[in-house]
């Protein structure tokens, strides 16, 4: 009756060596999904903010010719919103947008992958 008691408890738990498996499976997945969910995180950022520099030019051209103006002019947030552009749009990752003039792309402060 005793023997039988004992066996009962040990094919209950788990051992030590199954639990540290276990855990080595569950780190190996950690080691291959944490990377691959960071890279594509950064890619979705990157879009992000080629989608807004792109919603700039947009609006960049728009107002050049709703005001009739050349390559060489440069307007101001305050020129672009809200006539043209809703709000200032803010870049994902952290970086700052610059306009410039007509003739030049909107850039990110980021650069890289952050441009158009």
């Amino acid at each position: 009756m005793m023997r039988e008691l004992m066996n009962r408890r040990r094919q209950r738990g788990f051992t030590l060596v199954e639990i540290m498996i276990v855990v080595l499976i569950i780190g190996i997945l950690l080691a291959v999904a944490v990377p691959s969910f960071m890279n594509a995180r950064e890619r979705s950022r990157a879009q992000a903010c080629r989608s807004n520099l792109r919603q700039i030019q947009a609006a960049k051209e728009q107002w050049a010719m709703a005001n009739n103006q050349g390559s060489t002019a440069t307007p101001g947030w305050d020129d672009l919103q809200p006539n043209f552009i809703q709000q200032q749009p803010t870049c994902p990752s952290g970086g700052n947008y610059t306009i410039g003039n007509m003739s030049n792309n909107p850039t990110c402060s980021i650069g890289g992958t952050h441009s158009l």
